[in-house]
C-alpha cells in the first residue's frame, strides 16, 4: 500500500506533514509514504494581505486540487486556515490533538523590550483588534510569509514585533523566539488554532489514521468553525472562537465586532458530547452575538 501526502513548500508545512506520516507508520510500518510539495498562491503573493487576493482559501487550493485529480492521497492543513465550506468530496477525515492554540509576541533577534515607535508587522485582522485593545498606542504593517520568512523580516530592524502562533513555533523548533503568550483572555485564538486536518477523498480507507485521529480536537474544531460559518465570517475576519472540553461539557468563547467596528466577547457552555451538539453550540453562540450586533 502506497500513501501520497501533498504539502505546502514551507518548513513547517513539511514538518506538520511529517507528523501525519510517522503516525501512519506508526500503525503499520509497511505502509510506503511520498511527501508531495508544492507551493500555493497564498506562498506566492506576499506583497498583499489575504482579503485582498481572495482569503487564506489560498494556502488550500493548490492540495484541493491534487486530491481531486488523484496526485495525492492525503493533504495536511492547519484548521485555522482552512474555510468553512469544505467539498463533500475531499471532506475532512481525522484531526491531531491540539497543540498548544495561544498566539505569541515575538521581538527583533537580541531585543528584550517592545519599542512601540516602530510598527508591529502582523497582517491578522484578529491580531490587530485584540492587540489594539492591550496596546492602544501600537501602528501596524503588512507582514506575511512562512514562519521563517516573517522572522527575518523582522530580525531585519523595520519592525518593533510580530506575532505568531505558539503551535507553529513549538512544531518549527523555535519556542526560544517567543518574548510572550497571550492568554486566551487577552487574544483569542483563531478557530482551530493548534489542531492539524487530514484532508481526502471520501470513501477510503482511513484505518491507518488511528494513531493520528483526536476526538476532542474534532469536537473543539466543530463547535468553532459552526460559529464562524453562522456568522459567515472568513478567514481573514475579526472574528475568533474558542472552544475548551471539560468532560462533557463544552465552553465556548466567541469574538465579534459590532456595527461600529468595536470588538466584543461572548461565552456559552452547554453539554456538548455528540458533533451534531457541538455544532449547534457554535451556531447558538453566533446567533446570540447576532443579535447584540
Amino acid at each position: 500500500m502506497k500513501i501520497r501526502v501533498g504539502s505546502r513548500e514551507s518548513v513547517l508545512a513539511v514538518i506538520q506533514s511529517e507528523m501525519l506520516m510517522d503516525a501512519i507508520h506508526k500503525y503499520d510500518a509497511s505502509i510506503e509514504l511520498e511527501l508531495v510539495t508544492m507551493k500555493t498562491k497564498g506562498d506566492k503573493i506576499l506583497d498583499r494581505n489575504l482579503d485582498k487576493i481572495g482569503g487564506k482559501g489560498l494556502f488550500i487550493k493548490e492540495l484541493e486540487l491534487a486530491l481531486e485529480d488523484g496526485r495525492v492521497d492525503l493533504v495536511v492543513h492547519c484548521v485555522k486556515d482552512m474555510t468553512t465550506d469544505v467539498l463533500d468530496e475531499i471532506p475532512i477525515l481525522a484531526c491531531s490533538e491540539r497543540e498548544d492554540p495561544r498566539d505569541a509576541l515575538i521581538l527583533p533577534e537580541g531585543v528584550t523590550e517592545l519599542d512601540l515607535s516602530k510598527p508591529i508587522g502582523c497582517s491578522s485582522n484578529r491580531r490587530i483588534l485584540q492587540f489594539q485593545k492591550l496596546y492602544p498606542e501600537a501602528t501596524f504593517e503588512p507582514m506575511r510569509g512562512n514562519v521563517q520568512t516573517r522572522l527575518k523580516k523582522l530580525d531585519s530592524g523595520h519592525f518593533a514585533a510580530t506575532m505568531l502562533a505558539v503551535a507553529g513555533l513549538k512544531r518549527a523548533g523555535l519556542e526560544h523566539r517567543i518574548s510572550r503568550i497571550f492568554e486566551p483572555d487577552e487574544m483569542i485564538p483563531a478557530v482551530g488554532q493548534g489542531v492539524l486536518a487530514v484532508q481526502g477523498r471520501r470513501d477510503q480507507d482511513i484505518s491507518f489514521l488511528a494513531d493520528f485521529d483526536n476526538r476532542d480536537a474534532w469536537r473543539t474544531s466543530l463547535c468553532e468553525r459552526s460559529f464562524i460559518r453562522t456568522l459567515d465570517g472568513g478567514c481573514t475576519s475579526p472574528m475568533a472562537a474558542y472552544a475548551v472540553i471539560s468532560g462533557d461539557r463544552i465552553k465556548l468563547t466567541g469574538l465579534d465586532i459590532d456595527k461600529d467596528g468595536k470588538p466584543f466577547v461572548m461565552h456559552m457552555e452547554d453539554v456538548a458530547v455528540t458533533n451534531e451538539e457541538c455544532i449547534a453550540l457554535g451556531h447558538k453562540l453566533a446567533l446570540q452575538m447576532k443579535g447584540k450586533e
